[in-house]
């Protein structure tokens, strides 16, 4: 990048930050009324579709799955989708802003989903220049850089994700508390909301450890009531089937969200704001699609990563503003695609294209964490050392 298209950048971000400087304060009526409606729904047509396959007392017959089971499934699950991604706002929060909101909805959403709000703080990480799009950004792979496999791989996560999860808090969260080293190793390798597995999570010296593990207590507990549940005769066991395909399906819509999310293009160096822009993509097009695969504004994503103290209730107007007043092929003009497929098509057109070079972006990428995570294992090493 020369020096006048880096100056060039540099100016627009200004003019970008100015043009959008009124919309930073977040409305909390809002978010309680999106948190409340949404919960209101989404558990409503979860029970709704829960009364499928339900024994009857009389006749011993399972109740048939009738059409509004199925409009309760996806109807349900649109609304846990959205209630979950709540979590990115609240991780976005000043500290002490929205204190009530994030205690209520850890309560209500969190622990009730098993999507506590502090799995997903390493989320910062991803904003952070001198991490994202590296093998520290927990949310970064280079599927833009690979193979059409890594896609598939990809896309599997949501088939298992959702009992790994019931096993984190089921089984590893128990045994975490048996040894302070236990612990440290749940809270570093598997306390984090990402899709690279192989993320080390850095643990701030003044992170709240105890109101952590009273969540992960409580998280703990909804698990094995689940299960308690089952073997007391509350319910019969193709409720857990029922219950872990309405997992799948809020997760599956969040992987198709993420795949178009970003370019994916790192090559694992780290990358300047403009950078990061231009690495991440907004999305316009069909209302109601992208309100309902990206909601709380996930599809100005681009813009997300330009303000991302910009309040999900702003996001619409200042998009608007930025594309009619920034300055015709500017990088924020660049990041804006007309719909989700387009941008699959660029993601499989960048896939095709990098099956051509050697080395691929994606093997400079694994390469490059694989440098850093043996930093990592020689920096602990010295830690427990210390100890």
């Amino acid at each position: 990048m020369t020096g006048s298209s880096t100056q060039r950048n540099a100016e627009t971000i200004r003019e970008a930050r100015q043009l959008v400087g009124d919309l930073m304060v977040p409305k909390p009526w809002v978010y309680w009324t999106d948190l409340l409606i949404s919960t209101f729904i989404g558990y409503g047509c979860a029970l709704l579709y829960l009364t499928a396959f339900v024994t009857d007392p009389e006749t011993h017959a399972w109740t048939p799955f009738r059409w509004y089971h199925g409009v309760a499934f996806f109807v349900a699950g649109f609304a846990l989708y959205r209630v979950a991604l709540m979590m990115h706002e609240i991780v976005h929060f000043k500290k002490g802003e929205m204190v009530a909101f994030k205690v209520v909805w850890n309560l209500l959403v969190g622990v009730v989903l098993l999507i506590p709000s502090f799995l997903y703080e390493s989320h910062i990480c991803h904003h952070n220049t001198h991490h994202y799009g590296t093998s520290n950004d927990g949310e970064y792979l280079p599927l833009a850089g690979g193979r059409y496999r890594q896609l598939w791989i990809f896309l599997l996560q949501i088939f298992v994700l959702p009992g790994l999860t019931a096993v984190r808090f089921l089984v590893i969260t128990p045994i975490s508390f048996l040894h302070p080293k236990l612990r440290e190793w749940t809270l570093h390798h598997a306390s984090s909301f990402v899709i690279n597995f192989r993320h080390y999570r850095e643990i701030p010296a003044n992170a709240p450890r105890r109101l952590w593990a009273i969540i992960d207590i409580l998280c703990f507990l909804r698990t094995a009531g689940i299960f308690v549940a089952l073997f007391l005769g509350a319910y019969e066991w193709p409720r857990i089937i029922m219950m872990y395909l309405l997992a799948m399906f809020v997760l599956g819509i969040n992987h198709v969200r993420t795949m178009v999310a970003h370019r994916y293009l790192s090559h694992g160096e780290t990358m300047s704001h403009v950078d990061q822009l231009s690495d991440s993509i907004n999305i316009e097009g069909n209302r109601l699609i992208t309100s309902l695969v990206c909601p709380v504004g996930l599809q100005y994503h681009a813009l997300h990563h330009l303000f991302p103290s910009l309040p999900y209730h702003h996001l619409g107007a200042a998009h608007r503003r930025l594309m009619e007043q920034l300055p015709a092929g500017s990088p924020y003009h660049e990041a804006t695609f007309p719909g989700f497929i387009y941008a699959f098509r660029r993601l499989l057109q960048s896939v095709s294209q990098s099956r051509m070079k050697s080395p691929q972006p994606a093997e400079l990428w694994y390469e490059s964490q694989g440098h850093v995570k043996a930093a990592e294992v020689d920096a602990e090493r010295s830690r427990s050392v210390t100890a």
